[in-house]
């Protein structure tokens, strides 16, 4: 299968390089954190802290915003290398700076490109893929991500030299020059992003869609030798495509039995945010502070789950198109609330050590081998082509806006509920989510994108 395959996952890797950029950009914060506060003087502001920490998600929402209507109407592949060029500019740029304003600046570019990158990638994936291996290798961007997070995890601990007793953390390496490495070594990636935008080919189905059938034609032998294979694709596309003359657009979404498959695509990305797991990674040195671990072992704890998280989304990744992505979902969000559960337990009776790192560890390895995945896959499959890319971008939109309201509320809610009142709250929001996926996602294994549509517009 992967040698009949290797054009297809060539260029899913070359696209999935934005999902690995998004990773890294997400997380490097948090190893340069400690480091860039001290030197830009807002150690004691926790104001600005907190929007140094959250302006890449305002980035990730402008960019979202603009790249549905976008990528309908210039193609795919023109904003896969925009947001290339945005990282490149974020990550030279936050490190260069040295006031707090520039810093800012710098990291909502760089939250444009992971907005446009998390949009554009595994739909564009999602669009080349046969669809018997779609579900896998959409689920490729799923694995650069968290690639990405892992070695940022890794770049921070490599980089990060040892604080001495009674040093001066602004006089030191760490505090001068570290956190600028940290961001710097993002530009490797990057680079390597936008030389490859310009050799992946157009997404055929976008092509097809705007009348450009001989260009899809040859991406899609390409793709597939066999004989019949375009003809049976282009076929299958203009047949779920209305009239030229009839225009599609941000009401069609609310329409008849799309505006249910939009509340299924919009509540399914804020789950895999409410989950409650990337507050483990956002919020590493709270986590693992409130479960008696001192600075050190937290550096090596955050590795530890970043390895973790990059076996289970293999693990996902093998499994999505055998088990099916509803049975994944159910699975996750059960097994979430079970481990929430007794996480809470062992914060609300002050348990200590390796008994809370193997509880964080099991809810991520729950969450990387089911919601991290799949959510991609679905909410790039379950939307009609001609507004997939809009469909999409709401979706996507509504996952940035649950991240920055989780990001934000952590902190909030720790104090207020405690350690384990938030994590029960997160259980419960894990046990709706379960019946919500129980009753209302269909079932999307082994569909063409074309046979999902007619079902979900027809059925």
């Amino acid at each position: 299968m992967l040698k009949e395959n290797q054009y297809v996952l060539l260029i899913s890797l070359a696209s999935a390089l934005g999902g690995f950029l998004f990773g890294y950009d997400w997380v490097v914060i948090g190893g340069a954190k400690p480091f860039y506060e001290v030197y830009l003087g807002i150690q004691n502001s926790v104001s600005l802290q907190g929007a140094a920490m959250s302006s890449a998600i305002l980035g990730c929402l402008i960019g979202v915003m603009i790249s549905g209507s976008f990528s309908d109407k210039y193609g795919r592949k023109p904003l896969i290398k925009v947001a290339s060029l945005l990282f490149i500019i974020a990550s030279f740029g936050t490190g260069i700076v040295n006031t707090i304003s520039w810093f800012i600046i710098f990291r909502i570019i760089g939250g444009i490109g992971i907005g446009v990158a998390s949009n554009i990638s595994p739909m564009y994936i999602a669009e080349v893929a046969p669809t018997e291996i779609r579900g896998k290798f959409v689920s490729i961007n799923q694995l650069t991500i968290v690639l990405g997070i892992l070695t940022a995890q890794v770049v921070n601990w490599l980089i990060a030299k040892p604080i001495l007793p009674g040093e001066n953390i602004l006089l030191s390496w760490n505090g001068q020059w570290g956190w600028r490495w940290m961001f710097w070594a993002c530009m490797v990636p990057a680079i390597f992003f936008f030389i490859f935008s310009f050799i992946i080919p157009e997404s055929p189905r976008w092509l097809v869609v705007k009348g450009k059938e001989e260009k899809a034609v040859n991406i899609f032998n390409r793709i597939n030798k066999k004989d019949d294979y375009a003809s049976k694709q282009i076929d299958e596309i203009k047949q779920t495509i209305v009239q030229e003359k009839e225009k599609i657009g941000f009401s069609f979404l609310f329409k008849g039995k799309m505006s249910k498959i939009l509340l299924v695509g919009v509540i399914i990305a804020i789950l895999q945010q409410w989950c409650g797991i990337n507050v483990i990674f956002n919020y590493a040195q709270e986590i693992f502070t409130g479960a008696g671990y001192n600075v050190s072992d937290m550096l090596f704890n955050i590795v530890i789950t970043g390895i973790v998280n990059v076996l289970f989304t293999f693990v996902g990744m093998y499994t999505v198109d055998k088990l099916g992505r509803k049975s994944l979902m159910l699975f996750g969000l059960s097994g979430l609330t079970v481990i929430y559960l007794f996480l809470g337990i062992g914060y609300y009776f002050s348990l200590k050590g390796i008994a809370m790192l193997i509880l964080v560890i099991f809810a991520i390895a729950c969450y990387a081998m089911t919601l991290a995945p799949v959510t991609w896959v679905i909410i790039s499959e379950i939307f009609p082509t001609r507004v997939r890319a809009l469909g999409v971008a709401i979706a996507t939109f509504a996952l940035w806006s649950a991240c920055f309201v989780l990001t934000y509320t952590f902190p909030i809610l720790n104090k207020g509920l405690g350690s384990y009142g938030t994590f029960w709250l997160y259980g419960l929001i894990c046990l709706f989510g379960f019946f919500f996926v129980k009753y209302n996602l269909p079932e999307t294994k082994g569909k063409s994108l074309e046979q999902i549509e007619k079902e979900i517009l027809n059925g």
